[in-house]
Order: structure tokens, then C-alpha cells, then sequence
């Protein structure tokens, strides 16, 4: 059996993502194979594939039971036999699992690094037929990322041990190259295959909000989410802050639980419970809510504190759309988080029992690590492209994503208010803080500045009419582009780099994207949501929880949210129809189809057929035709990110689609009546008249050439009409077109 057969037959896809053949292809050939792909990439298949392929057991090691748990329970929904072993198992479970793998029923084991160490498990593993190891979230390894768990270690002495040496495999979600580094030397792997997917989740929207009460902003944020039915997380860096937000959250009405390191071990596990089987909606945790989230229904990922490192904050917003869904991931800073993860990593160095060398180095790294978080948030560049350059990925200057690209503010020149900063700071002798120097540069007349004399220099006053939000946010981008830094220490104070002599002489101009509000920054690309018939979607959820319910396990287990919007869009009848829903393999169509199958004959029969309901959001107008020009020149630069769908579409949704694809913000109307021009020109469509007697575009004996067709439609009041309809290849023609009709707006509209 070939793999894309395996991969349709028990988990429903019909091919695989990006890079995931190749490493599935390399571990069948033998070889090591170290795997980085970003969360909700699809990793876990990369290896699990290869063991239901491979003749022996395949040991997956896993640091957390809870992920543990998740993984197994989704592998056996999916007809799948692997079990777990670990403390959650009574001695007499632990005693059973064990004799069956003896007798070679599991394919799939899932281990804690800890288990290689016992007695009952190592006898074991020296008599099984053990064809391959998978270390999963394989950077525990490395003291260079996060999570470091020393039993790691040990895996190779372990794999070593063993009659046979396994193929020996590892995979992490964010992994720099030093890290990677690491884990190949300390896992011993033998000239592995090694693959960086890349690390862009496309369905994600990244936003920094800078608000005067951060509450307020949460409020707002998660009323909007509420009215949509969406669940999510909400992160904070300390327990106390978890404790303050679920509390308010309650108390304004809204379903949240707690979770951090200080509560019981019961009140932990049934909090995460009721969030995975969506009793509650909201989880407010610390990061001790990480690695063994699995839910695939996640539709945001709030950061309440800016997390310590780009690594921790990307993990932990990967968390939101595992199942492809658009998802936002927002994170609320403040100076002051700064100034608490600075206290948080003063104090883990404190408490180290590492040598005091080692301990100085991880010190300074950490707080390298916590730079890197915050111009993050104070850049101004695109965020989407600061999180791929962190990880070594090439990345456009704007993404269409993001709230800096998505806001209205404009790169502009910024190079004599940079200089008035740079020269401010070096005549007040390198010895404030921000707020000093923005007082110095507005001219106050605090006493702190006329008793240092600072209010004799003569960059005093000299931006009075600036706001303290516009310099500092300046002085910010100055610090990200190298040209101020800022000292360690409980007291920072700016100084100036060398680099920036060149600025003050006027050899270089700086540019920069400052926002005058960040607060208010809002998604302004262009999003068409063509959503799955609501009614038809809730009855369809309905089912899903009753069957969840009746075996005790989460929703998302038996479908996720984006198998049954498919379910929605293709109504299947029959089961080659219901095999043809992604995600739906011969195991679930055998245990789930008949069921839901008839939830959605009975709905077709009793409802009229529904339209694809569009969600719109403010929009740019294309009135002249240079701005028409500029449309289309902006969609051809992001054009390639574009993908037909399956089915055949209206013109409006395929425009909308490579628009969105684009990044760009423009509403379809306006470029539809220049693609229809474009059309007719070209003998692909022509006016003719409708069933009811009014004028339309139609079908051209050349229409087929290109895959352009007519459907007759009956609406709900019965009239009926003809649709012209774009297949997959009229949608790869008409966006291949882009720069030819471009060029006809600009040369005949």
C-alpha cells in the first residue's frame, strides 16, 4: 500500500501538505529524519504514516500525558491501534497494555522519556520489534529552547540498548538552527534527512494591540468571539494575572476556566476537560498550557502579557486554527511586560542550580530572547515577516495578514525626527531612560529636569509639538534598526551606536511605518468568508456532540470543524460522495456515514438549497482607472499564493479569493466588470438574455476551452435563472490572466 493510499484510507486527505511526502518518503527508506514544521502543519502524519507501513511497533516519546492522550484517542477514532503508556495507567491497565504490544496488536505506542528508564518497560522493548522511535516535540532536547526536559537525553543510550537500532526519527514545531543543531548531535542521528517546511500559517491573523486598559481591549475582543460561538485561549505570563482575568471574565458573562502550575492537579485536568469537550469556551492560563493542546476548534489566541521569546509566543498562538480555519492571534503589550518577564528571568537565573558560567550565558540568552519578543511588538514592520525572518525564512515586505500591514499608516520619512532623538540622547550623556528624554525632546518643566540641567541643552523643547506616543514609538524603531540601544539592568537608559553618526550627518534616511494609535489598528484586508450553510452546520454539530457525548470523548475527535463545513458544501449522499469530504476516511465512514449522511438528506429535503453567505469587511474602492491599474498590479505581486478550489464558483467568489489571496484590499465589484470586458473580448463570454427576459453574461461556443460553463439555479421564490460558473481550471486561467487584463483595464477602461 503506498502512502497517499494509507493517507486517504484512515485519515481522509488525498494528499499530503507541503514537504510532508518527503519526509514521510525518507523514514521509509531508512534513513534519520528530523522534521520542523510549524504547529497545525500536519506533523504528526509525517511519522505516523511510516509506522502503519512499517512490519514493527513504532515508540512515539511525548512529554505530556495530556497530548499523549489526545493523540492516541484521534488515532484509534481513525480505525488506528496505538496505545499510551503512562502514570495516568493503573498497574493492572499498564500490565494489559504492555501483553498486547507483546502480541503485537498496537502499531503505535506513545511513552513519556521518563519510561525508558523502567525496568517492566526496557524488558519489553528487548523483545519487540521495534522498526522506528519518534521523538515528538523534539526541542526539549536542546537547553537552547524551550521546555528542556534532561530524561531527553536519554533517548539515544536507550535506542542504542535495543537488539536492532530503530530508524530513528524527531520532530518540533519551532526549532532556530542552533536548536536543530542540537537535537541531531544529542539525539545521535545518523546523516538525517533534514526538512524546514517553513514556518507561515497562512490562516493566521497577527495583531499587536498597545491599549491604555488592557481589560477593556479583552472585553471587546472576546464579545466579538462570543457572538460567533468561537473558543480560545487567553495567555498570561504570571498565575496571579490568570486568577485576575478568568475572574473578570466570569463575572462579565462569559464561559472561561483557569489553568496554571498552582492549582490541584484534579482542578487542572477537569478545567482542561471542560475545555476540550467546549463546556467552557474560554481557557486563561499560563504557558504551563502548551504542548498537549490538541483542539482543533481553537479560533484565537489572545496574549494578555507579551510572552519571554518569538518561539514560546509562536508555539503558543499556533494553538488557534489547527484545522485550517481563519484564526486570530492578538497579543496586548505594555512596558510593563517587559519589565516582568526581565524579573521572571532574573529570578529562574536566581534559582538555577546550573554552574554560575552556565547560568550567566543562559541569562544573557534569555534576555536576547526577550529583545527579539519586544521589537516584535514595537517594529512596525510587517509581523507575519519579523516572525519567518526570527526563524531564518525568507518573508515580503507586507503580508495582507497582519495589523500593520492591515492599518492605514504609510512608511514615511522619518529622518529629522530620528536625529532631534539620537542627538538628544547623546547630549543628555547617555544617561536616561525614555521617559526622560521624551520630557527633555517636549520641553517639560518637571523639576527632575530643571535640577539636572537638562533643560539647558539644546535639544530641550524641540518636539513640543509631538506627541510622547509618536517619539516614543520613533525611539522604538530606532532601537529595532541598531541605531539607540538600551542598557540591561533594572534602570534602563538609552544610549547611542556608532551607526547612528550616520543618520545625525545626514547620509542616511531613515524610513518607518510609525501608527499614530497601535490601540485602534484594525483588519482592513479584504475577507470574504464563504461559509458552509449555517443551519445545515449546526444540525451537522448537533450530531457531532451527541456522538462525542455517548463515548466520552471531544467533539473534534469524530470531525473536525472544517470536515463538516465540507460536509455542507458537498452534501454527499452515497459513500464514495462521503469519502470524498476531506477528512473523512473508511474507518469514520463506516462508524459515522449512515448517520450523518441522513442528518443531511433530511435537511436537503426540507430546506431549499442555500447560497455561500458572504461575510464582508470594509473595503478599498476602486473608482479611477489608475487606481483599477494599481489593483491589479498589487494582486500580480502576491498572485502565486493563490489556489483554485475543487468545485466550480461564481465570479465574485474566484475574485474574491485571489484577492484575499493577494493581500490586497479591494472589493470584487470593482474588478468584475473589467474581467467580464476582458471576457467578451476575448470570445469567452457575451450578453445574451435570461430566462426572465433580462440581459446577462453568457456562454461562447469557445467558453468550454477554458472550463467556463452555465448551471440553471431555482431561488427560494422559485424564479429561476442561469449562473455562469468557474471551474478549477477557469479559476488557474483567469488568475494566470491577471497581468493581461491588467494591462486591457489600463489600455481600453
Amino acid at each position: 500500500m503506498v502512502q497517499n493510499d494509507v493517507l486517504k484510507k484512515y485519515f481522509g486527505y488525498e494528499s499530503f501538505r507541503p514537504g510532508q511526502d518527503k519526509l514521510v518518503e525518507s523514514i521509509l527508506s531508512g534513513r534519520d529524519t528530523l522534521g520542523v514544521m510549524p504547529t497545525g502543519a500536519g506533523k504528526s502524519l509525517c511519522y505516523q504514516i511510516p509506522a502503519l507501513m512499517m512490519e514493527g511497533i513504532t515508540i512515539v516519546i511525548s512529554p505530556l500525558i495530556s497530548l499523549m492522550q489526545d493523540q492516541v484517542g484521534s488515532l484509534v477514532q481513525s480505525g488506528i491501534r496505538a496505545a499510551y503508556i503512562n502514570s495516568s495507567l493503573t498497574m493492572n491497565q499498564l500490565y494489559t497494555v504492555i501483553r498486547n504490544a507483546e502480541n503485537g496488536v498496537y502499531k503505535l505506542i506513545y511513552v513519556a522519556p521518563e519510561r525508558l528508564d523502567t525496568e517492566l518497560f526496557v524488558n519489553f522493548a528487548m523483545k519487540a520489534n521495534i522498526s522506528m522511535i519518534t521523538v515528538d516535540e523534539a526541542h526539549c532536547i536542546s537547553q537552547w529552547g524551550q521546555d528542556f526536559r534532561p530524561s531527553y537525553l536519554n533517548i539515544p543510550k536507550f535506542a542504542a540498548s535495543l537488539p536492532v537500532r530503530p530508524v530513528m526519527t524527531a520532530f518540533t514545531a519551532t526549532a532556530t538552527q542552533r536548536v536543530r543543531d542540537d537535537i541531531t548531535k544529542l539525539l545521535e542521528l545518523r546523516d538525517p534527512f533534514s526538512l524546514v517546511t517553513g514556518f507561515d500559517r497562512k490562516n493566521l491573523y497577527f495583531e499587536v494591540r498597545r491599549p491604555t486598559d488592557k481589560n477593556a481591549d479583552l472585553k471587546k475582543l472576546i464579545s466579538a468571539y462570543d457572538k460567533e460561538g468561537r473558543s480560545g485561549i487567553v495567555y498570561c505570563s504570571t498565575r496571579k494575572n490568570v486568577e485576575d482575568v478568568c475572574q473578570k471574565l466570569n463575572d462579565m458573562g462569559f464561559s472561561a476556566a483557569r489553568y496554571h502550575a498552582g492549582l490541584s492537579e484534579e482542578e487542572r485536568r477537569k478545567n482542561q476537560e471542560d475545555f476540550i469537550f467546549d463546556r467552557v469556551r474560554i481557557m486563561v492560563a499560563t504557558n504551563a498550557f502548551g504542548m498537549g493542546i490538541d483542539k482543533s476548534n481553537v479560533t484565537f489566541v489572545i496574549h494578555y502579557n507579551m510572552p519571554k521569546d518569538v518561539e514560546s509566543y509562536y508555539q503558543e498562538a499556533g494553538r488557534a486554527g489547527r484545522d485550517g480555519s481563519p484564526s486570530d492571534c492578538v497579543l496586548l503589550y505594555s512596558g510593563r511586560d517587559v519589565v516582568t518577564a526581565e524579573f521572571l528571568i532574573k529570578k529562574s537565573y536566581e534559582e538555577s542550580e546550573q554552574e554560575p558560567e552556565t547560568a550567566e550565558e543562559t541569562r544573557r540568552r534569555d534576555l536576547k530572547r526577550l529583545r527579539d519578543m519586544t521589537f516584535y511588538c514595537t517594529c512596525g514592520d510587517c509581523l507575519r515577516g519579523y516572525i519567518l525572518k526570527y526563524f531564518g525564512e525568507k518573508a515580503p515586505p507586507e503580508c495582507g495578514s497582519c495589523s500593520v500591514c492591515c492599518s492605514d499608516s504609510a512608511e514615511s520619512d522619518i529622518t529629522v525626527e530620528a536625529q532631534k532623538i539620537i542627538s538628544c540622547v547623546y547630549r543628555a550623556g547617555q544617561r536616561y531612560g525614555v521617559k526622560t528624554i521624551c520630557d527633555i525632546l517636549r520641553g517639560s518643566s518637571s523639576e527632575k529636569l530643571t535640577r539636572s540641567g537638562l533643560d539647558k541643552i539644546s535639544t530641550y523643547g524641540i518636539m513640543t509639538d509631538t506627541s510622547e506616543k509618536r517619539i516614543r514609538r520613533i525611539e522604538e524603531r530606532l532601537e529595532t534598526m541598531g541605531y539607540i540601544k538600551r542598557t540591561e539592568g533594572e534602570y534602563p537608559v538609552l544610549t547611542v551606536d556608532n551607526s547612528a553618526l550616520e543618520v545625525l550627518r545626514g547620509n542616511v534616511t531613515v524610513r518607518a511605518r510609525i501608527p499614530e494609535d497601535r490601540e485602534s489598528a484594525k483588519k482592513q484586508k479584504e475577507t470574504m468568508v464563504y461559509a458552509a450553510d449555517p443551519k445545515l452546520m449546526d444540525i451537522l454539530k448537533k450530531l457531532r456532540q451527541k456522538i462525542a457525548a455517548a463515548q466520552g470523548v471531544p467533539a473534534y475527535f469524530i470531525f473536525t470543524d472544517s470536515t463538516l463545513a465540507d460536509m455542507c458544501r458537498k452534501r454527499p449522499r452515497t459513500n464514495s460522495e462521503f469519502l470524498d469530504v476531506s477528512g473523512v476516511g473508511s474507518a469514520k465512514l463506516e462508524r459515522y456515514g449512515d448517520e450523518f449522511m441522513a442528518a443531511i438528506k433530511e435537511y436537503c429535503e426540507n430546506a431549499p438549497a442555500a447560497e455561500p453567505t458572504v461575510k464582508k469587511a470594509p473595503v478599498n474602492r476602486l473608482k479611477t482607472p489608475e487606481e483599477r491599474k494599481r489593483g491589479f498590479e498589487g494582486i500580480l505581486k502576491g498572485i502565486g499564493s493563490f489556489t483554485p478550489t475543487d468545485e466550480a464558483v461564481h465570479i465574485t467568489a474566484l475574485l474574491s479569493s485571489i484577492i484575499t489571496a493577494a493581500g490586497e484590499n479591494i472589493s470584487p465589484a470593482n474588478l468584475r466588470s473589467v474581467v467580464y470586458e476582458w471576457l467578451i473580448s476575448k470570445g469567452y463570454l457575451k450578453m445574451c438574455t435570461d430566462l426572465d427576459g433580462s440581459e446577462r453574461k453568457g456562454i461562447t461556443e469557445h467558453s468550454a476551452d477554458i472550463g467556463i460553463f452555465e448551471s440553471e439555479v431555482t431561488a427560494s421564490s422559485g424564479k429561476k435563472y442561469t449562473r455562469v460558473l468557474y471551474s478549477t481550471q477557469a479559476q488557474r486561467f483567469i488568475a494566470d490572466s491577471m497581468g493581461e487584463i491588467g494591462g486591457f483595464a489600463a489600455a481600453h477602461l
